[in-house]
């Protein structure tokens, strides 16, 4: 089901402990929603659903305070628990149209492709948004199969539904990607990472909102243009 109000996703922040460097996520969180970040995502892979949750609801109390949407990476479980606004979903984790059956209506659904075919499959299935890549090369995901922006061309024109590429973006390339068709940039270590977070998330919703009003320009009719002058 789609979301009843349209989802931001012009830089999706994925909150990951490991990334932060020691930093705690409430924090990187907190920068985040200074810098003007919309949508966040909580990731962690190692720690069991017991040892996450409390974390994981301070988290979505900051979130839903500051008027941000919040997804849980992977975990089903733990995504209903925290009342989540989504859930996130890869490849490799449970199918999308159970993972849809087994969402509240009010919750939307990601999932993570790599490939044109699962790109489709993706929405065909019930995703909310599809997320592409690896990009660019990426120490968080080393083992991700480089798709590049062919991948992102390739999608906007068989996907209907918004596109979020992943994988190594950064403030220098985020408007490259998304000239190549994507609605928004997925980061990790570049936000969670960085000395700043605020300063960082500042700094790529700049660099995105200056491409797309860019393009919004270029296709602008000429006599309209004419009228603002």
């Amino acid at each position: 089901m789609k979301p009843t109000t349209p989802l931001d996703i012009d830089l999706y922040v994925i909150l990951d402990r490991t990334a932060s460097r020691g930093r705690d996520l409430r924090e990187v969180l907190d920068g985040v929603i200074r810098g003007g970040g919309r949508i966040v995502q909580f990731r962690e892979k190692e720690w069991p659903s017991r040892r996450c949750l409390p974390l994981l609801e301070d988290l979505r109390g900051r979130a839903k305070s500051a008027g941000i949407r919040f997804v849980v990476n992977d975990r089903l479980d733990l995504a209903l628990a925290a009342e989540a606004d989504g859930l996130h979903i890869g490849q490799d984790d449970v199918p999308a149209p159970v993972a849809r059956k087994l969402l509240p209506p009010s919750m939307f659904l990601g999932v993570s492709t790599h490939s044109l075919e699962q790109a489709r499959k993706a929405e065909e299935d019930g995703a909310d948004y599809v997320a592409v890549g690896s990009i660019f090369p990426t120490e968080t995901k080393p083992q991700f199969q480089l798709v590049g922006l062919d991948l992102v061309r390739a999608a906007r024109q068989a996907v209907r539904a918004p596109l979020v590429a992943i994988g190594g973006i950064t403030p220098d390339n985020a408007a490259e990607v998304i000239r190549a068709g994507a609605d928004g940039v997925a980061v990790i270590s570049a936000v969670c990472g960085a000395p700043d977070p605020a300063q960082a998330t500042r700094l790529f919703l700049e660099r995105i909102r200056a491409e797309k009003a860019a393009q919004k320009g270029a296709h602008t009719p000429l006599t309209a243009r004419h009228k603002r002058l």
